[in-house]
């Protein structure tokens, strides 16, 4: 297929854009780089050998958009661009609420336009809120309890909503968990600007130099050693599920949400063991108060990634540790 990937130089993004050159499909990239780096395009191209077309476009921009659309003949959009960070969401809404929901839409209006009704959305599962039950399954309620999780949950109304309207249109909602991990060449990696919000990244930093040491929000939750479980899937395996649900996505009618995700919650003293082991000592944590919001436990039922696309996640937290230090350690700066 000729794959449209919007926010393809992000995290997620760059590594998907790796699995679907190496699958055989042709990628086209559109980013406007406010969170990502242009750097990552170079290596892109590096690790899969093969040239991919970059467009530096904002979604919001509906003429840059629809350019892009009328010069290249595209099969298919992996739909990844947006803004993630919850804290920065709860200070700043209109400015989610502007550039995901608003960047979606004339995302769909170029795609309906150009005859385009293939899509894999990025999603998360933060349209879950706080979960009374673990493992996570689709039909699980819905209640997200930030604005970025909100934004999500529209994106997923909308786009069932199109689906319903016109026959013809096949769109996958891949919710996954906490994504973690980089490239094994070590040429590809998370590169959060600011603080990071996620726990691998932050106890990668630390592991670096570049902050003192890991808070531990909480050690009294009625979790096997106290603190917070979470779901945290490799993003090459995650990646991969995208190239998955494409490869499948003539078997979906209409629009299907499906969970991404190990099935297994992993806690944050033994994601914090995991990292100390791959770099090779004991990083410094401190346990600190529980932090609001956070659910004790958190991860996936994947049965239906599998029944559908055959996917499944294969690597291991460490694995994903390894990966990750070595992203970090080669790369101290990220794309600095």
């Amino acid at each position: 297929m000729n794959v449209l990937v919007t926010g393809g130089a992000g995290y997620i993004g760059s590594h998907t854009c790796v699995e679907l050159l190496q699958a055989g499909n042709r990628v086209v990239v559109v980013d406007n780089l406010a969170n990502s780096s242009p750097v990552a395009i170079g290596r892109i191209r590096e690790i899969s050998g093969v040239d991919i077309e970059f467009h530096d476009v904002d979604l919001r921009d509906a003429d840059a958009l629809d350019a892009v659309f009328a010069r290249h003949a595209i099969d298919a959009v992996v739909h990844f661009a947006g803004l993630k960070a919850v804290g920065e969401s709860v200070a700043e809404p209109l400015r989610y609420y502007d550039n995901n929901v608003i960047g979606t839409l004339n995302l769909l209006g170029a795609m309906t336009k150009h005859g385009v009704r293939r899509l894999v959305f990025s999603s998360s599962a933060t349209v879950y809120g706080a979960p009374d039950v673990v493992p996570i399954a689709e039909e699980a309620p819905l209640g997200p309890i930030n604005p970025y999780g909100r934004t999500k949950l529209m994106i997923e109304d909308i786009s069932r909503d199109v689906a319903a309207s016109t026959p013809g249109w096949r769109i996958v909602l891949l919710r996954y968990f906490n994504p973690v991990g980089a490239h094994e060449s070590g040429r590809l990696g998370e590169d959060p600007h600011g603080i990071p919000n996620n726990l691998m990244p932050f106890v990668m930093q630390v592991a670096v130099g570049r902050l003192p040491e890991i808070g531990v929000f909480g050690d009294d939750y009625a979790t096997p050693d106290g603190t917070c479980l979470r779901d945290y899937v490799h993003v090459v395996d995650l990646a991969r599920g995208h190239v998955d649900a494409l490869s499948h996505i003539d078997t979906i009618e209409g629009c299907r949400a499906v969970n991404l995700g190990t099935g297994k919650g992993s806690s944050v003293l033994e994601v914090i063991r995991a990292a100390s082991k791959a770099v090779g000592r004991d990083l410094p944590y401190k346990v600190v108060g529980r932090r609001a919001g956070d659910a004790p436990s958190v991860y996936a039922d994947p049965t239906l990634a599998w029944q559908l696309f055959h996917w499944r996640a294969d690597r291991t937290l460490t694995d994903m540790a390894r990966d990750h230090w070595n992203w970090q350690r080669t790369n101290p700066n990220g794309y600095a």
